[in-house]
């Protein structure tokens, strides 16, 4: 049966769902946090270890994703992952030691997420888009916004019933929803007789239009494979902008509502700032990755990591002055502006090694940037641990961020394709 509109903004949706539930599952480590240390008095780096110790284990698994995806399609994956975070959530309720922790809401929902997250859905999605790729993915990712209505939800159950009930029925939410509903996936649009963006049959106009974004053919004429690409400085140049990035977005997202309550806003309140942030990601993304199709990706990218760097800054200036001007400011920056750049992670490296390869390539780059999203939280804490201050923690985020920006930069992908908007001045 032939729908009235492109195929794939059915997959764009699903993703919108699957990442309103199964990133904010990872998320609510942030408000699982606060009453995980008052029950059992662990440190402050021994307890948000769990979540670096989780991220790690997804670094590792990440290459393998990708050669899963190139394999077995998007449904394999994406199930596997939505079961993953499921079980990590129903096993939270009957943590009572850290090594239990760290296998739960660490390893399973970590690495659960990953796979039905931002780095499983930039796998098969970018096969699908071409023309329109960052305003594609930036609604699908956008779907993580919907942190506004499930994280305070998640904080009214952890404040009446404890975080273990908490966990339950999330876990339970997210099998009922999201395994039914990510049976429709499909890799590729030529798997249904489609072209990417609905564009007509191979050499019609639309195709010769694709064409035409290539800037360095002899790069793009590479048959790029996971060896050949780490052979290169673009390789290395994306993975360490991406490491230094996610270490600075998951310190802030694990320890934000602790610092918060510190400095003396509420619980609810804190709660309702981090679900503020992802509710302002959304126009954010989608504004950012639409305009990531007419500028370029380096751009958009580089507002993402000056968000983040506001972020700290504001959160730094609270430790002495906190005002809710200030909480804002640090929530617009976060989430209108830093998650921006997540509308651009798929694209980058679709951009510079395209080909039949691109799952182990992005794989292994998710995997090198999740290894740094896992390090920022141990180490943010570690900081603390040893100070009694989260201020040399936030300092070496915001020096991450101004490495990530010109690392990208570096890495060129308009060297290699230009976007839409771009591809007139190329020709």
């Amino acid at each position: 049966m032939r729908l009235p509109f492109f195929y794939g903004w059915v997959l764009v949706a699903i993703a919108f769902v699957t990442m309103a539930l199964a990133v904010n599952a990872r998320t609510a480590f942030s408000l699982l946090f606060p009453p995980i240390l008052d029950e059992f008095g662990w440190q402050r780096a021994t307890t948000a270890g769990a979540f670096t110790f989780g991220f790690l284990v997804s670094a590792l698994l990440s290459p393998l994703l990708g050669k899963l995806m190139d394999r077995f399609g998007p449904r394999l994956v994406i199930e596997l992952g939505v079961g993953m975070v499921a079980a990590g959530l129903l096993g939270a309720a009957l943590v009572s030691q850290p090594w239990q922790l760290y296998l739960t809401l660490g390893v399973l929902v970590g690495a659960g997420s990953t796979f039905c997250g931002y780095t499983g859905q930039a796998l098969y999605l970018t096969n699908w888009f071409v023309r329109r790729r960052g305003l594609a993915m930036s609604i699908a990712y956008a779907g993580a916004g919907a942190s506004i209505v499930v994280l305070p939800a998640v904080q009214a159950l952890i404040d009446r019933y404890g975080w273990r009930a908490s966990c339950v029925t999330l876990g339970a939410v997210i099998l009922a929803v999201l395994v039914p509903l990510n049976l429709a996936l499909r890799k590729r649009p030529e798997d249904m007789h489609l072209q990417p963006d609905g564009d007509g049959a191979p050499g019609a106009a639309g195709s010769a239009a694709r064409a035409d974004n290539v800037v360095d053919a002899a790069w793009a004429a590479i048959d790029w494979t996971l060896a050949r690409a780490m052979r290169t400085a673009r390789f290395w140049w994306i993975a360490s902008g991406y490491a230094a990035a996610m270490f600075a977005w998951y310190a802030v997202q694990v320890h934000q509502t602790k610092y918060l309550m510190e400095i003396g806003f509420s619980g609810s309140y804190a709660a309702w700032a981090l679900g503020f942030v992802s509710l302002v990601a959304i126009p954010g993304q989608i504004a950012l990755g639409h305009i990531s199709d007419r500028i370029g990706r380096e751009w958009v990218w580089t507002v993402g990591c000056l968000g983040f760097a506001l972020c700290y800054a504001a959160l730094l200036v609270m430790g002495s002055v906190p005002s809710s001007a200030l909480l804002w400011t640090m929530v617009i920056a976060q989430g209108f502006l830093g998650y921006g750049f997540v509308s651009v992670i798929g694209a980058i490296p679709a951009e510079i090694f395209q080909g039949r390869h691109y799952g182990g390539i992005f794989g292994t780059l998710m995997g090198i940037g999740v290894a740094g999203g896992a390090i920022g939280p141990w180490v943010t804490g570690l900081a603390y641990d040893l100070s009694g201050s989260y201020g040399a923690g936030f300092a070496i985020a915001i020096g991450c961020c101004v490495y990530s920006a010109g690392a990208i930069w570096r890495a060129g992908p308009r060297h290699i394709r230009a976007v839409a908007g771009r591809t007139l001045a190329v020709g």
